[in-house]
Protein backbone atom coordinates (compact mmCIF):
# COMPACT_ATOMS: atom_id res chain seq x y z
CA UNK A 1 0.00 0.00 0.00
CA UNK A 2 2.86 2.26 0.76
CA UNK A 3 4.33 1.45 -2.62
CA UNK A 4 1.11 2.27 -4.31
CA UNK A 5 0.96 5.61 -2.54
CA UNK A 6 4.50 6.33 -3.53
CA UNK A 7 3.72 5.38 -7.10
CA UNK A 8 0.69 7.50 -7.12
CA UNK A 9 2.67 10.42 -5.67
CA UNK A 10 5.45 9.85 -8.16
CA UNK A 11 3.04 9.65 -11.02
CA UNK A 12 1.33 12.80 -9.83
CA UNK A 13 4.62 14.64 -9.66
CA UNK A 14 5.58 13.38 -13.06
CA UNK A 15 2.22 14.46 -14.38
CA UNK A 16 2.52 17.95 -12.90
CA UNK A 17 6.05 18.32 -14.28
CA UNK A 18 4.93 17.09 -17.66
CA UNK A 19 1.97 19.43 -17.66
CA UNK A 20 4.17 22.31 -16.73
CA UNK A 21 6.56 21.46 -19.54
CA UNK A 22 3.71 21.13 -21.98
CA UNK A 23 2.29 24.44 -20.80
CA UNK A 24 5.63 26.19 -21.30
CA UNK A 25 5.92 24.72 -24.78
CA UNK A 26 2.42 25.92 -25.64
CA UNK A 27 3.09 29.37 -24.12
CA UNK A 28 6.27 29.69 -26.16
CA UNK A 29 4.41 28.85 -29.32
CA UNK A 30 1.73 31.46 -28.53
CA UNK A 31 4.37 34.06 -27.71
CA UNK A 32 6.11 33.49 -31.03
CA UNK A 33 2.80 33.90 -32.79
CA UNK A 34 2.13 37.13 -30.94
CA UNK A 35 5.58 38.47 -31.79
CA UNK A 36 5.04 37.67 -35.43
CA UNK A 37 1.68 39.42 -35.41
CA UNK A 38 3.20 42.42 -33.57
CA UNK A 39 5.94 42.66 -36.15
CA UNK A 40 3.38 42.54 -38.95
CA UNK A 41 1.28 45.29 -37.32
CA UNK A 42 4.37 47.40 -36.66
CA UNK A 43 5.37 47.04 -40.29
CA UNK A 44 1.91 48.13 -41.39
CA UNK A 45 1.96 51.13 -38.96
CA UNK A 46 5.38 52.17 -40.27
CA UNK A 47 4.15 51.96 -43.85
CA UNK A 48 1.07 54.03 -43.01
CA UNK A 49 3.18 56.57 -41.07
CA UNK A 50 5.59 56.89 -43.99
CA UNK A 51 2.72 57.40 -46.43
CA UNK A 52 1.02 59.99 -44.16
CA UNK A 53 4.35 61.77 -43.63
CA UNK A 54 4.88 62.02 -47.34
CA UNK A 55 1.39 63.43 -47.87
CA UNK A 56 1.86 65.99 -45.03
CA UNK A 57 5.25 66.91 -46.42
CA UNK A 58 3.72 67.47 -49.85
CA UNK A 59 0.92 69.59 -48.32
CA UNK A 60 3.37 71.74 -46.35
CA UNK A 61 5.52 72.20 -49.44
CA UNK A 62 2.44 73.30 -51.41
CA UNK A 63 1.37 75.70 -48.63
CA UNK A 64 4.86 77.15 -48.43
CA UNK A 65 4.88 77.64 -52.20
CA UNK A 66 1.44 79.36 -52.08
CA UNK A 67 2.55 81.63 -49.19
CA UNK A 68 5.71 82.51 -51.07
CA UNK A 69 3.71 83.34 -54.20
CA UNK A 70 1.29 85.49 -52.11
CA UNK A 71 4.12 87.38 -50.38
CA UNK A 72 5.84 87.85 -53.67
CA UNK A 73 2.69 89.37 -55.26
CA UNK A 74 2.21 91.71 -52.29
CA UNK A 75 5.84 92.76 -52.46
CA UNK A 76 5.49 93.38 -56.18
CA UNK A 77 2.36 95.55 -55.51
CA UNK A 78 4.25 97.60 -52.92
CA UNK A 79 7.17 98.05 -55.27
CA UNK A 80 4.76 99.01 -58.08
CA UNK A 81 2.98 101.58 -55.92
CA UNK A 82 6.31 103.03 -54.78
CA UNK A 83 7.51 103.22 -58.35
CA UNK A 84 4.24 104.91 -59.34
CA UNK A 85 4.63 107.53 -56.57
CA UNK A 86 8.20 108.14 -57.60
CA UNK A 87 7.10 108.61 -61.20
CA UNK A 88 4.41 111.08 -60.13
CA UNK A 89 6.89 112.98 -57.96
CA UNK A 90 9.35 113.13 -60.84
CA UNK A 91 6.57 114.38 -63.11
CA UNK A 92 5.61 117.11 -60.64
CA UNK A 93 9.23 118.08 -60.29
CA UNK A 94 9.61 118.34 -64.07
CA UNK A 95 6.40 120.42 -64.26
CA UNK A 96 7.65 122.78 -61.54
CA UNK A 97 11.01 123.08 -63.20
CA UNK A 98 9.34 124.02 -66.49
CA UNK A 99 7.06 126.48 -64.65
CA UNK A 100 10.03 128.05 -62.87
CA UNK A 101 11.91 128.34 -66.15
CA UNK A 102 8.88 130.04 -67.73
CA UNK A 103 8.60 132.44 -64.80
CA UNK A 104 12.29 133.23 -65.04
CA UNK A 105 11.92 133.96 -68.72
CA UNK A 106 8.97 136.26 -68.06
CA UNK A 107 10.88 137.98 -65.25
CA UNK A 108 13.83 138.52 -67.54
CA UNK A 109 11.59 140.09 -70.17
CA UNK A 110 9.97 142.33 -67.55
CA UNK A 111 13.33 143.45 -66.24
CA UNK A 112 14.42 144.33 -69.73
CA UNK A 113 11.21 146.29 -70.39
CA UNK A 114 11.57 148.06 -67.03
CA UNK A 115 15.12 149.04 -67.84
CA UNK A 116 13.96 150.46 -71.15
CA UNK A 117 11.12 152.39 -69.50
CA UNK A 118 13.46 153.67 -66.77
CA UNK A 119 15.82 155.02 -69.41
CA UNK A 120 12.87 156.60 -71.22
CA UNK A 121 11.62 158.21 -67.98
CA UNK A 122 15.07 159.55 -67.15
CA UNK A 123 15.24 161.13 -70.58
CA UNK A 124 11.79 162.66 -70.18
CA UNK A 125 12.63 164.03 -66.73
CA UNK A 126 15.71 165.74 -68.17
CA UNK A 127 13.60 167.28 -70.95
CA UNK A 128 10.95 168.43 -68.42
CA UNK A 129 13.55 169.97 -66.15
CA UNK A 130 14.98 171.94 -69.06
CA UNK A 131 11.47 173.08 -70.02
CA UNK A 132 10.71 174.03 -66.40
CA UNK A 133 13.82 176.18 -66.27
CA UNK A 134 12.78 177.91 -69.47
CA UNK A 135 9.23 178.48 -68.10
CA UNK A 136 10.62 179.91 -64.84
CA UNK A 137 12.77 182.34 -66.80
CA UNK A 138 9.77 183.40 -68.93
CA UNK A 139 7.59 183.79 -65.80
CA UNK A 140 10.16 186.02 -64.14
CA UNK A 141 10.44 188.16 -67.25
CA UNK A 142 6.62 188.47 -67.47
CA UNK A 143 6.38 189.40 -63.75
CA UNK A 144 9.01 192.10 -64.24
CA UNK A 145 7.17 193.48 -67.27
CA UNK A 146 3.85 193.47 -65.32
CA UNK A 147 5.48 195.27 -62.40
CA UNK A 148 6.81 197.93 -64.79
CA UNK A 149 3.39 198.30 -66.47
CA UNK A 150 1.25 198.33 -63.24
CA UNK A 151 3.78 200.14 -61.10
CA UNK A 152 3.08 197.47 -58.39
CA UNK A 153 5.35 194.81 -57.00
CA UNK A 154 4.42 191.14 -57.26
CA UNK A 155 3.76 190.86 -53.50
CA UNK A 156 1.46 193.92 -53.49
CA UNK A 157 -0.51 192.61 -56.48
CA UNK A 158 -0.75 189.20 -54.82
CA UNK A 159 -2.05 190.64 -51.52
CA UNK A 160 -4.68 192.70 -53.35
CA UNK A 161 -5.81 189.68 -55.31
CA UNK A 162 -5.95 187.51 -52.16
CA UNK A 163 -8.05 190.11 -50.30
CA UNK A 164 -10.54 190.39 -53.15
CA UNK A 165 -10.77 186.59 -53.40
CA UNK A 166 -11.25 186.30 -49.61
CA UNK A 167 -14.18 188.70 -49.66
CA UNK A 168 -15.88 186.91 -52.56
CA UNK A 169 -15.26 183.48 -50.98
CA UNK A 170 -16.59 184.65 -47.60
CA UNK A 171 -19.81 185.99 -49.13
CA UNK A 172 -20.27 182.82 -51.19
CA UNK A 173 -19.61 180.64 -48.13
CA UNK A 174 -22.08 182.55 -45.95
CA UNK A 175 -24.77 182.29 -48.60
CA UNK A 176 -24.09 178.58 -49.03
CA UNK A 177 -24.13 177.93 -45.26
CA UNK A 178 -27.39 179.85 -44.83
CA UNK A 179 -29.11 177.95 -47.61
CA UNK A 180 -27.70 174.64 -46.33
CA UNK A 181 -28.93 175.36 -42.80
CA UNK A 182 -32.40 176.29 -44.00
CA UNK A 183 -32.56 173.17 -46.14
CA UNK A 184 -31.23 171.00 -43.28
CA UNK A 185 -33.79 172.43 -40.83
CA UNK A 186 -36.63 171.86 -43.28
CA UNK A 187 -35.43 168.34 -44.10
CA UNK A 188 -34.74 167.46 -40.45
CA UNK A 189 -38.16 168.72 -39.35
CA UNK A 190 -39.86 166.76 -42.12
CA UNK A 191 -37.86 163.61 -41.33
CA UNK A 192 -38.52 163.95 -37.60
CA UNK A 193 -42.27 164.37 -38.18
CA UNK A 194 -42.24 161.40 -40.52
CA UNK A 195 -40.41 159.17 -38.00
CA UNK A 196 -42.67 160.21 -35.11
CA UNK A 197 -45.85 159.74 -37.18
CA UNK A 198 -44.69 156.33 -38.40
CA UNK A 199 -43.81 155.32 -34.83
CA UNK A 200 -47.18 156.41 -33.42
CA UNK A 201 -49.07 154.71 -36.26
CA UNK A 202 -47.26 151.41 -35.73
CA UNK A 203 -47.93 151.34 -31.97
CA UNK A 204 -51.56 151.26 -30.89
CA UNK A 205 -52.35 150.52 -27.25
CA UNK A 206 -55.47 150.69 -25.16
CA UNK A 207 -55.58 153.40 -22.53
CA UNK A 208 -56.59 152.33 -19.02
CA UNK A 209 -56.66 154.99 -16.34
CA UNK A 210 -56.18 153.69 -12.80
CA UNK A 211 -58.87 154.38 -10.24
CA UNK A 212 -58.67 154.58 -6.47
CA UNK A 213 -61.77 152.43 -5.92
CA UNK A 214 -62.41 148.72 -6.49
CA UNK A 215 -65.78 146.99 -6.32
CA UNK A 216 -65.91 143.59 -4.59
CA UNK A 217 -68.95 141.64 -5.75
CA UNK A 218 -70.69 139.25 -3.38
CA UNK A 219 -73.41 136.66 -3.95
CA UNK A 220 -75.89 137.99 -1.43
CA UNK A 221 -76.28 140.74 1.14
CA UNK A 222 -76.02 138.17 3.96
CA UNK A 223 -72.28 138.07 3.35
CA UNK A 224 -72.06 141.78 4.24
CA UNK A 225 -73.05 141.03 7.84
CA UNK A 226 -70.38 138.33 8.12
CA UNK A 227 -67.76 140.69 6.70
CA UNK A 228 -68.76 143.44 9.17
CA UNK A 229 -68.77 141.01 12.11
CA UNK A 230 -70.04 141.49 15.62
CA UNK A 231 -69.89 145.21 16.45
CA UNK A 232 -67.79 145.72 13.33
CA UNK A 233 -64.72 143.82 14.58
CA UNK A 234 -64.13 141.96 11.30
CA UNK A 235 -64.23 145.05 9.12
CA UNK A 236 -61.95 146.90 11.54
CA UNK A 237 -59.50 143.97 11.47
CA UNK A 238 -59.47 143.99 7.64
CA UNK A 239 -58.92 147.76 7.51
CA UNK A 240 -56.13 147.57 10.11
CA UNK A 241 -54.37 144.70 8.33
CA UNK A 242 -54.60 146.08 4.79
CA UNK A 243 -54.88 149.87 5.18
CA UNK A 244 -57.87 149.94 2.85
CA UNK A 245 -61.15 151.65 3.64
CA UNK A 246 -64.10 149.28 3.22
CA UNK A 247 -67.40 150.95 2.40
CA UNK A 248 -70.49 148.84 3.03
CA UNK A 249 -73.60 150.75 1.90
CA UNK A 250 -76.95 150.01 0.33
CA UNK A 251 -75.41 148.99 -2.99
CA UNK A 252 -76.80 145.50 -3.65
CA UNK A 253 -74.33 142.62 -3.77
CA UNK A 254 -71.27 144.88 -3.75
CA UNK A 255 -68.69 146.23 -1.32
CA UNK A 256 -66.43 149.17 -2.23
CA UNK A 257 -62.69 149.08 -1.45
CA UNK A 258 -61.14 152.55 -1.40
CA UNK A 259 -57.38 153.20 -1.31
CA UNK A 260 -54.92 155.24 -3.38
CA UNK A 261 -52.33 152.41 -3.22
CA UNK A 262 -53.32 149.78 -5.77
CA UNK A 263 -51.15 147.12 -4.10
CA UNK A 264 -53.04 147.45 -0.83
CA UNK A 265 -56.34 147.49 -2.70
CA UNK A 266 -55.46 144.29 -4.57
CA UNK A 267 -54.35 142.58 -1.34
CA UNK A 268 -57.65 143.55 0.30
CA UNK A 269 -59.69 142.33 -2.67
CA UNK A 270 -57.95 138.94 -2.85
CA UNK A 271 -58.10 138.53 0.92
CA UNK A 272 -61.84 139.23 0.97
CA UNK A 273 -62.35 136.75 -1.86
CA UNK A 274 -60.49 134.03 0.07
CA UNK A 275 -62.33 134.78 3.32
CA UNK A 276 -65.78 134.77 1.68
CA UNK A 277 -64.98 131.58 -0.24
CA UNK A 278 -63.64 129.84 2.86
CA UNK A 279 -66.49 131.08 5.09
CA UNK A 280 -64.32 131.52 8.21
CA UNK A 281 -64.21 135.25 8.91
CA UNK A 282 -62.70 136.38 12.25
CA UNK A 283 -59.76 138.67 13.18
CA UNK A 284 -57.14 135.92 13.58
CA UNK A 285 -58.11 134.32 10.26
CA UNK A 286 -58.16 137.75 8.59
CA UNK A 287 -54.56 138.49 9.63
CA UNK A 288 -53.42 135.05 8.44
CA UNK A 289 -55.11 135.42 5.04
CA UNK A 290 -53.80 138.97 4.56
CA UNK A 291 -50.24 137.82 5.30
CA UNK A 292 -50.50 134.93 2.79
CA UNK A 293 -52.06 137.21 0.17
CA UNK A 294 -49.25 139.75 0.62
CA UNK A 295 -46.67 137.02 -0.13
CA UNK A 296 -48.75 135.90 -3.12
CA UNK A 297 -48.81 139.45 -4.51
CA UNK A 298 -45.03 139.69 -4.11
CA UNK A 299 -44.61 136.47 -6.13
CA UNK A 300 -47.10 137.73 -8.72
CA UNK A 301 -45.06 140.94 -9.06
CA UNK A 302 -42.00 138.85 -10.02
CA UNK A 303 -44.03 136.82 -12.54
CA UNK A 304 -45.45 139.98 -14.12
CA UNK A 305 -41.92 141.37 -14.49
CA UNK A 306 -40.71 138.15 -16.14
CA UNK A 307 -43.65 138.04 -18.57
CA UNK A 308 -43.12 141.70 -19.51
CA UNK A 309 -39.42 141.18 -20.20
CA UNK A 310 -40.11 138.06 -22.29
CA UNK A 311 -42.87 139.79 -24.29
CA UNK A 312 -40.55 142.68 -25.18
CA UNK A 313 -37.63 140.39 -26.08
CA UNK A 314 -35.28 141.82 -23.43
CA UNK A 315 -32.61 139.43 -22.15
CA UNK A 316 -30.15 139.22 -19.23
CA UNK A 317 -32.03 141.69 -17.03
CA UNK A 318 -31.04 141.63 -13.35
CA UNK A 319 -33.63 139.91 -11.08
CA UNK A 320 -34.01 143.06 -8.97
CA UNK A 321 -34.81 145.11 -12.08
CA UNK A 322 -37.34 142.44 -13.13
CA UNK A 323 -38.98 142.78 -9.71
CA UNK A 324 -39.15 146.57 -10.12
CA UNK A 325 -40.75 146.15 -13.55
CA UNK A 326 -43.40 143.91 -11.98
CA UNK A 327 -44.07 146.43 -9.22
CA UNK A 328 -44.86 149.04 -11.87
CA UNK A 329 -48.14 147.18 -12.49
CA UNK A 330 -49.40 148.54 -9.17
CA UNK A 331 -48.17 152.11 -9.67
CA UNK A 332 -49.61 154.95 -11.73
CA UNK A 333 -48.21 158.14 -13.23
CA UNK A 334 -50.79 160.94 -13.48
CA UNK A 335 -53.45 158.24 -13.42
CA UNK A 336 -51.79 156.22 -16.20
CA UNK A 337 -50.74 152.68 -15.30
CA UNK A 338 -46.95 152.78 -15.00
CA UNK A 339 -46.28 149.30 -16.41
CA UNK A 340 -48.52 149.88 -19.42
CA UNK A 341 -46.88 153.27 -19.96
CA UNK A 342 -43.36 151.73 -19.76
CA UNK A 343 -44.28 148.90 -22.16
CA UNK A 344 -45.64 151.43 -24.62
CA UNK A 345 -42.54 153.62 -24.32
CA UNK A 346 -40.32 150.53 -24.87
CA UNK A 347 -42.18 149.63 -28.08
CA UNK A 348 -42.08 153.24 -29.30
CA UNK A 349 -38.33 153.42 -28.59
CA UNK A 350 -37.70 150.16 -30.47
CA UNK A 351 -39.59 151.36 -33.57
CA UNK A 352 -37.98 154.81 -33.53
CA UNK A 353 -34.48 153.39 -33.03
CA UNK A 354 -35.02 151.02 -35.98
CA UNK A 355 -36.14 153.97 -38.14
CA UNK A 356 -32.95 155.86 -37.20
CA UNK A 357 -30.65 152.87 -37.75
CA UNK A 358 -29.85 152.35 -34.05
CA UNK A 359 -30.01 149.24 -31.86
CA UNK A 360 -33.75 148.61 -31.22
CA UNK A 361 -33.14 146.08 -28.40
CA UNK A 362 -31.05 148.58 -26.43
CA UNK A 363 -33.69 151.25 -27.03
CA UNK A 364 -36.47 148.92 -25.77
CA UNK A 365 -34.39 148.23 -22.65
CA UNK A 366 -33.98 151.94 -21.90
CA UNK A 367 -37.67 152.63 -22.62
CA UNK A 368 -38.86 149.89 -20.26
CA UNK A 369 -36.58 150.98 -17.40
CA UNK A 370 -36.95 154.77 -17.77
CA UNK A 371 -39.52 155.07 -14.92
CA UNK A 372 -38.26 152.43 -12.45
CA UNK A 373 -37.39 155.31 -10.11
CA UNK A 374 -41.12 155.77 -9.50
CA UNK A 375 -41.30 152.51 -7.49
CA UNK A 376 -38.91 153.30 -4.58
CA UNK A 377 -38.23 150.74 -1.84
CA UNK A 378 -37.47 153.09 1.03
CA UNK A 379 -38.82 156.41 2.18
CA UNK A 380 -35.39 158.01 1.70
CA UNK A 381 -35.62 157.27 -2.03
CA UNK A 382 -38.68 159.52 -2.26
CA UNK A 383 -36.46 162.59 -1.97
CA UNK A 384 -34.42 161.74 -5.10
CA UNK A 385 -35.90 162.60 -8.53
CA UNK A 386 -37.19 159.41 -10.11
CA UNK A 387 -34.99 159.77 -13.21
CA UNK A 388 -31.79 160.05 -11.14
CA UNK A 389 -32.92 157.24 -8.83
CA UNK A 390 -33.67 155.00 -11.81
CA UNK A 391 -30.24 155.77 -13.31
CA UNK A 392 -28.53 154.89 -10.02
CA UNK A 393 -30.37 151.56 -9.85
CA UNK A 394 -29.52 150.76 -13.47
CA UNK A 395 -25.82 151.47 -12.80
CA UNK A 396 -25.96 149.38 -9.63
CA UNK A 397 -27.38 146.35 -11.47
CA UNK A 398 -24.94 146.43 -14.41
CA UNK A 399 -26.82 148.18 -17.23
CA UNK A 400 -24.84 149.77 -20.07
CA UNK A 401 -23.81 153.44 -19.94
CA UNK A 402 -26.12 154.44 -22.81
CA UNK A 403 -29.14 152.92 -21.04
CA UNK A 404 -28.23 154.57 -17.72
CA UNK A 405 -27.77 157.96 -19.39
CA UNK A 406 -31.09 157.64 -21.22
CA UNK A 407 -32.89 156.85 -17.93
CA UNK A 408 -31.29 159.77 -16.07
CA UNK A 409 -31.66 162.33 -18.87
CA UNK A 410 -35.26 161.75 -20.01
CA UNK A 411 -36.39 164.70 -17.84
CA UNK A 412 -33.20 166.78 -18.46
CA UNK A 413 -31.80 166.20 -14.95
CA UNK A 414 -28.43 165.33 -16.51
CA UNK A 415 -26.76 165.92 -19.88
CA UNK A 416 -27.66 163.61 -22.76
CA UNK A 417 -24.62 161.67 -23.98
CA UNK A 418 -26.13 159.24 -26.50
CA UNK A 419 -28.88 159.16 -29.11
CA UNK A 420 -30.93 156.83 -26.89
CA UNK A 421 -31.61 159.64 -24.41
CA UNK A 422 -33.60 161.94 -26.78
CA UNK A 423 -35.43 158.90 -28.19
CA UNK A 424 -36.59 157.86 -24.68
CA UNK A 425 -37.55 161.45 -23.89
CA UNK A 426 -39.61 161.82 -27.07
CA UNK A 427 -41.32 158.43 -26.68
CA UNK A 428 -42.14 159.20 -23.04
CA UNK A 429 -43.80 162.43 -24.16
CA UNK A 430 -45.68 160.63 -26.96
CA UNK A 431 -47.05 158.01 -24.55
CA UNK A 432 -48.10 160.58 -21.97
CA UNK A 433 -49.63 162.94 -24.52
CA UNK A 434 -52.20 160.48 -25.85
CA UNK A 435 -55.76 161.73 -25.35
CA UNK A 436 -57.10 160.45 -22.02
CA UNK A 437 -53.82 158.80 -21.07
CA UNK A 438 -53.20 160.85 -17.94
CA UNK A 439 -55.02 162.77 -15.26
CA UNK A 440 -53.09 165.48 -13.49
CA UNK A 441 -55.54 165.78 -10.59
CA UNK A 442 -55.31 162.12 -9.61
CA UNK A 443 -51.53 162.19 -9.38
CA UNK A 444 -51.49 165.27 -7.15
CA UNK A 445 -54.20 163.64 -4.98
CA UNK A 446 -52.17 160.44 -4.58
CA UNK A 447 -49.06 162.45 -3.77
CA UNK A 448 -50.97 164.31 -1.04
CA UNK A 449 -52.06 161.00 0.53
CA UNK A 450 -48.51 159.67 0.43
CA UNK A 451 -47.21 162.84 2.07
CA UNK A 452 -49.87 162.44 4.75
CA UNK A 453 -48.67 158.89 5.53
CA UNK A 454 -45.00 159.97 5.45
CA UNK A 455 -45.70 162.60 8.14
CA UNK A 456 -47.02 159.85 10.43
CA UNK A 457 -44.01 157.61 9.76
CA UNK A 458 -41.76 160.49 10.82
CA UNK A 459 -42.72 159.94 14.50
CA UNK A 460 -41.13 157.28 16.73
CA UNK A 461 -43.17 154.22 17.61
CA UNK A 462 -45.38 154.29 14.48
CA UNK A 463 -45.80 150.79 13.01
CA UNK A 464 -48.33 151.43 10.23
CA UNK A 465 -50.02 154.50 8.79
CA UNK A 466 -52.96 154.56 6.38
CA UNK A 467 -54.59 157.57 4.72
CA UNK A 468 -58.27 156.69 4.18
CA UNK A 469 -61.56 158.39 3.33
CA UNK A 470 -60.00 160.35 0.46
CA UNK A 471 -57.40 161.84 2.80
CA UNK A 472 -59.88 163.06 5.40
CA UNK A 473 -58.65 160.54 8.00
CA UNK A 474 -55.16 159.37 8.91
CA UNK A 475 -55.21 156.09 10.80
CA UNK A 476 -51.97 155.38 12.71
CA UNK A 477 -51.14 152.02 14.33
CA UNK A 478 -48.39 152.22 16.98
CA UNK A 479 -46.25 149.63 18.76
CA UNK A 480 -47.75 148.95 22.18
CA UNK A 481 -44.33 148.25 23.73
CA UNK A 482 -43.00 151.70 22.84
CA UNK A 483 -46.13 153.88 23.09
CA UNK A 484 -48.47 153.86 26.07
CA UNK A 485 -51.97 155.36 26.22
CA UNK A 486 -50.79 158.81 27.30
CA UNK A 487 -48.15 158.94 24.57
CA UNK A 488 -50.75 157.79 22.03
CA UNK A 489 -52.87 160.84 22.82
CA UNK A 490 -49.82 163.10 22.61
CA UNK A 491 -48.80 161.45 19.33
CA UNK A 492 -52.25 162.07 17.82
CA UNK A 493 -52.00 165.76 18.74
CA UNK A 494 -48.44 166.09 17.42
CA UNK A 495 -49.29 164.45 14.09
CA UNK A 496 -52.35 166.66 13.64
CA UNK A 497 -50.24 169.79 14.31
CA UNK A 498 -47.59 168.58 11.86
CA UNK A 499 -50.22 167.95 9.18
CA UNK A 500 -51.77 171.34 9.80
CA UNK A 501 -48.39 173.08 9.52
CA UNK A 502 -46.79 171.24 6.57
CA UNK A 503 -49.71 170.44 4.27
CA UNK A 504 -52.39 172.24 2.29
CA UNK A 505 -55.70 170.37 2.01
CA UNK A 506 -59.43 171.02 1.75
CA UNK A 507 -61.61 170.47 4.82
CA UNK A 508 -60.31 168.64 7.89
CA UNK A 509 -58.05 165.66 8.54
CA UNK A 510 -58.90 163.32 11.40
CA UNK A 511 -55.88 161.66 13.05
CA UNK A 512 -56.69 158.36 14.79
CA UNK A 513 -53.96 156.60 16.79
CA UNK A 514 -54.65 152.92 17.52
CA UNK A 515 -52.76 151.04 20.25
CA UNK A 516 -53.48 147.37 20.83
CA UNK A 517 -52.04 145.06 23.47
CA UNK A 518 -52.18 141.29 22.91
CA UNK A 519 -51.38 138.43 25.27
CA UNK A 520 -50.88 135.11 23.47
CA UNK A 521 -50.13 131.78 25.15
CA UNK A 522 -50.13 128.26 23.75
CA UNK A 523 -51.59 125.25 25.63
CA UNK A 524 -49.66 122.05 24.97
Amino acid sequence: MDNSIILMAGSLIIGVVGGFIIAKILEKNNASKLVKEAKKSATLILKQANSEGESIKKDKILQAKEKFIELKSEHEKVIFARDKKMDEAEKRTRDKESQVSNELAKTKKLNESLELKEKDYDHRIEVLEKKQEEIDKLHKNQVKQLEIISSLSAEEAKSQLVESLKGEAKNDAMAFIQSALEEAKLTAEQDAKKIIINTIQRIGTEEAVDNCVSVFNIESDDVKGRIIGREGRNIRAIEAATGVEIIVDDTPEAIILSCFDSVRREIARLSLHKLVTDGRIHPARIEEVVEKTTKQIEQEIIEVGKRTVIDLGIHNLHPELIKMVGRMKYRSSYGQNLLQHSREVAKLCGVMAAELGLNPKLAKRAGLLHDIGKVPDAETDMETPHAILGMQWAEKFGEKDDVCNAIGAHHDEIEMKSLLAPIVQVCDAISGARPGARRQVLDSYIQRLKDLEDIAFGFAGVKKAYAIQAGRELRVIVESEKVDDQKAAELSFSISQKVQTDMTYPGQVKVTVIRETRAVNIAK
